[in-house]
């Protein structure tokens, strides 16, 4: 933040910090009973989405580099995953749903393409 990096001119890091961001929001209209679980479960995801982003492209390697991107692609899998649980239990809706889940295919579609380049 502080840092202008050269991550944080990368799209792919807008989209992730956005997609945190919405996870945050989403996750506040969940049950409080499920404030340690499927919650904190969502967050810790979107959130390892857009660090392991930064530190990917902090690394050196390309092998390196192209490892923290799959990371972070695999957390944002995490995210949809979760929410889709979530919708299931009814915690949200489709609506609510609707900017999250154009925030989870940018972020999923850049990194894949942001894996094919690295390699």
């Amino acid at each position: 933040m502080f840092l202008q990096l050269a991550h944080t001119k990368l799209n792919v890091f807008h989209y992730s910090k956005s997609l945190a961001l919405e996870s945050y929001r989403i996750t506040k209209l969940f049950p409080q009973e499920e404030r340690f679980a499927i919650s904190q479960q969502t967050r810790r995801a979107a959130l390892s989405v857009h660090l392991n982003i930064a530190e990917g492209a902090s690394r050196k390697s390309a092998a390196e580099r192209k490892r923290y991107f799959e990371i972070a692609r695999g957390s944002v899998i995490e995210v949809d995953a979760a929410i889709g649980i979530s919708f299931e239990l009814h915690y949200v809706d489709l609506q609510q749903l609707k900017p999250l889940e154009q925030l989870i295919l940018q972020s999923f579609k850049t990194l894949t393409g942001l894996i094919n380049h690295v390699s």
